[in-house]
């Protein structure tokens, strides 16, 4: 199922037999083995229109289509489709937990991406663990490069916001679904009000966050999201230096000053370790959830990122 809004189309697809929501900008039907694509994989929430201010400026300065792919459940299908197309199949094989949604993204490259597509891969927090998994269980994706914005890719349990956050989502996860449920019931015009109301402290707030914000208040995404969040503080622990060493000529990371979820002390581990990386240390105040006030800003920095990138 596609909608098309603002240069943007939409699709719904089941994608290891869990409903997936596609985001796309520029050349959606004729992408083919020759392309450069830039492909989002999303933090957490993997809602994809998030990214959609973020991957129209990606797109305006370089102009290779750009796609985001949600994470698996990560989003509220049309009323034509479940959120697994088998539920007995989909709890097997925990399509909704970490390793799941990595093997979801191999499986949507495999399925719905030409062979031999040359690909920029842009994670965001979780979304950056997930890029090296990919690249490291598929070493023969074709990736010129990966770009890792706010990246949590290790101790984050251990996180300021890790230790806030994993009583939440590890113990008392199930506490939380009444709310959501609450939430999920509530109409369209008072949810949206209620996410602005929660997102008034933010002056810039990116008007395009909102409706994504009000789909998360659906009650399977949220559920599905805090159940993921719940594996990410159990499971990503020690750094994995052997798929950044053998793949540090096509990474970028990019780490945040104030960023709760991947300290400053992460960043300086990286900068000690791999001397000779392109390791970032954010010097504009960027909050870790860019996406909320400053998706265009941060695709601009990409764009000239891999532009030089591409010179060299």
């Amino acid at each position: 199922m596609e909608s098309s809004m603002e240069g943007c189309q939409t699709q719904f697809i089941y994608c290891n037999g869990a409903a997936t929501e596609v985001l796309k900008v520029g050349a959606a039907h004729h992408l083919s083995g020759t392309d450069v694509l830039f492909l989002i994989i999303p933090g957490n929430p993997g809602v994809v229109g998030f990214y959609r201010s973020f991957m129209q400026t990606l797109h305006g300065m370089l102009g290779h289509p750009v796609w985001a792919v949600s994470h698996a459940g990560h989003c509220a299908p049309p009323g034509s489709m479940d959120m697994v197309e088998d539920a007995s199949a989909a709890d097997k094989r925990d399509a909704f937990g970490l390793n799941g949604q990595i093997q979801h993204k191999l499986i949507f490259l495999q399925q719905h991406v030409p062979r031999g597509t040359s690909l920029v891969l842009v994670g965001h927090s979780i979304g950056c663990y997930m890029i090296l998994e990919m690249m490291k269980r598929e070493p023969g994706l074709k990736v010129l490069k990966a770009v890792m914005l706010f990246p949590t890719i290790e101790r984050m349990a251990q996180s300021p916001q890790g230790k806030l956050m994993t009583p939440l989502l590890c113990q008392l996860r199930y506490l939380a679904y009444l709310p959501v449920f609450l939430l999920s019931l509530l109409p369209h015009s008072l949810a949206a009000l209620l996410i602005r109301l929660l997102f008034s402290s933010i002056p810039a707030l990116d008007p395009s966050v909102v409706p994504p914000s009000v789909q998360l208040l659906s009650g399977d995404c949220a559920v599905n999201s805090m159940y993921l969040g719940g594996q990410e503080m159990r499971m990503v622990l020690e750094r994995d230096d052997v798929t950044i060493r053998r793949n540090l000529d096509r990474l970028i990371f990019y780490y945040g000053a104030t960023d709760h979820w991947c300290p400053v002390s992460y960043f300086q581990d990286m900068r000690r370790d791999f001397p000779h990386g392109d390791i970032r240390l954010c010097d504009r105040g960027l909050r870790h959830a860019f996406v909320l006030d400053a998706g265009r800003e941060v695709a601009q920095m990409v764009a000239e990122w891999i532009r030089r990138s591409m010179r060299t």
